[in-house]
């Protein structure tokens, strides 16, 4: 089976072959990927996905409602589990995105309504030949992190917008002849 070049482990793989480039339709999903993508920076998506059992327990299963109500307390505690990439800036932006995400949920019904609009409301599809030729961000993705730091979130750059544009299935970056770019994939 062909699929794209950059999985290398067994985790990688899977995540490759069942999660990314799936189109999202679920608020939970996309805080979690918010979350994840913005703790990734300067570092290898291999870190983050050998850490995101740790992340769901420390974070409520990205409940959004939940996180929102930690504290500096809680991002003390974080910073002493090794299971979390332990940064200050980036675990404290957990609380602050929660609610941030609350509140475009309230102004737009969901985070999804809000989010698929950068992309009018269907995955962008660019024909890649090779991983090399996926840019690092896209005109989309500077738009969405603009609106997203108007809005208060943290750790939401272009680059790290258009990772989690990918994740969610808002672009679908797999390349040409992957298994996975032949088959639309279904939602989550």
């Amino acid at each position: 089976m062909k699929r794209c070049t950059w999985p290398k482990s067994d985790l990688a793989i899977a995540y490759h072959d069942e999660e990314w480039g799936v189109p999202v339709h679920d608020d939970r999903i996309f805080f979690e990927f918010l979350i994840l993508e913005g703790a990734q920076a300067g570092l290898s998506w291999e870190t983050v996905l050998r850490k995101r059992k740790s992340y769901r327990k420390a974070f409520a299963a990205f409940d959004p409602r939940k996180c929102a109500r930690f504290t500096a307390v809680d991002v003390t505690r974080w910073m002493k589990d090794e299971g979390l990439i332990r940064n200050r800036l980036k675990l404290g932006s957990v609380i602050l995105n929660a609610r941030a995400f609350l509140k475009v949920q309230d102004g737009f019904g969901s985070f999804d309504k809000y989010v698929w609009q950068f992309v009018g409301g269907k995955p962008l599809a660019v024909p890649r030949r090779t991983h090399k030729d996926i840019p690092p961000r896209t005109a989309e993705s500077d738009a969405l992190s603009t609106d997203l730091k108007k809005r208060g979130f943290k750790f939401v750059g272009s680059t790290i917008c258009y990772a989690f544009m990918q994740a969610t299935g808002l672009v679908d970056d797999h390349t040409a002849g992957c298994f996975r770019r032949s088959r639309r994939a279904s939602t989550r």
